[in-house]
């Protein structure tokens, strides 16, 4: 097990020091809400109902409804203001009261005190005083910064740290039909204690298993040996829009790419024509070699957002013999130049 909290038990002038563990556990199947058609989680977002927009965790602060309908918000500075416990380490005992005094419905959760290598004998003594006296330890503890009552009582040889509620939060049963008068007879009262002395016996919890648990877990296994079973899906990493961003960013990449190969695309020259200039009209110059892309490519806007992705400058295109001609000048001698064939 592992200690959730370190501190002392004080009762006098005796500290003793101790480590709290969790004394129960609950062993319940927990199950996943899925989406039934393809398995995957059902999760749930933080949505506000005014204006619609999904919240982040660090935006939302604590909101009190009064009766009248106002709502009252606490910020952190505002909870840092309350007086909270959170450095007090020690459990400190008011008083011992009877056993038979504490009223079982105001118990609540139960720990575990172990006692530091160096004080077995304080804890001991501690146990055994209870347990002769037959009485509890009514302690005050910080737990997770909040403080609450407690006791102190014994289970075998250790002693067990049983939170407690606070008495307002004990309901008060308010059944009319209780007030009414009952009238029982005394065959009946005789007949009711022969059969609960009848039904009698030592308690003994370990005789009882949680039967529903039991048979959940048998159907799981049912289930499971059958090959009733498919492989947990890989949920898709919604973008802002709640689109999947694999899937724009290959999208993005791909178009990048055909853009790019269109943009690298050499203009075929003709033998005996002229290559237009920059203006529109035939040259007389011969048409240069196209320069081959040595650097990325030019950048193509993704579908989403505006945003860039670079890609590297695709293969330079193999010239076809046929079609193409790499033109190379050569003075006639009456001074014109003209493009000289390939072969």
């Amino acid at each position: 097990m592992r200690a959730m909290w370190t501190g002392a038990v004080s009762f006098g002038l005796v500290s003793v020091p101790v480590k709290l563990y969790s004394a129960t556990e609950n062993h319940d199947v927990r199950f996943h809400q899925v989406h039934g058609a393809d398995g995957g989680r059902i999760r749930y977002k933080r949505v506000c109902e005014v204006c619609g927009n999904e919240v982040e965790y660090a935006d939302i602060v604590k909101g009190y409804e009064t009766e009248d309908g106002e709502l009252l918000t606490l910020d952190e500075a505002d909870l840092e203001s309350l007086p909270v416990a959170s450095g007090n380490r020690e459990i400190d005992v008011m008083e011992f009261v009877p056993s038979d005094e504490v009223d079982p419905l105001l118990l609540d959760r139960s720990y575990y005190l172990e006692p530091d290598s160096k004080a077995a004998k304080p804890y001991a003594l501690l146990r055994e005083a209870l347990r002769t006296t037959d009485r509890m330890a009514l302690v005050k503890v910080a737990i997770r910064s909040r403080e609450t009552l407690a006791l102190l009582r014994v289970r075998d040889q250790v002693i067990v740290l049983q939170t407690m509620l606070w008495p307002d939060e004990v309901r008060t049963p308010e059944f009319d039909i209780l007030d009414a008068e009952v009238e029982l007879r005394p065959q009946e009262m005789q007949m009711a204690s022969s059969l609960v002395d009848s039904m009698g016996a030592e308690f003994d919890p370990s005789r009882f298993t949680d039967e529903y648990r039991d048979a959940m877990l048998e159907l799981i296994d049912r289930k499971r040996s059958t090959g009733d079973t498919r492989e947990v899906p890989v949920a898709a990493d919604a973008g802002p829009d709640g689109a999947d961003s694999m899937t724009d960013l290959l999208t993005a990449l791909q178009r990048s790419v055909e853009a790019a190969k269109a943009n690298s695309t050499p203009a075929t020259g003709s033998a005996t024509g002229s290559a237009p200039s920059a203006s529109g009209e035939a040259s007389d110059e011969a048409p240069s070699v196209p320069a081959q892309r040595t650097g990325a490519a030019d950048d193509a806007e993704t579908p989403t957002g505006g945003t860039k992705t670079a890609t590297k400058a695709p293969a330079k295109p193999k010239s076809d013999p046929k079609t193409e001609s790499t033109p190379k000048s050569r003075t006639t001698g009456k001074g014109t130049k003209r493009p000289r064939r390939t072969a």
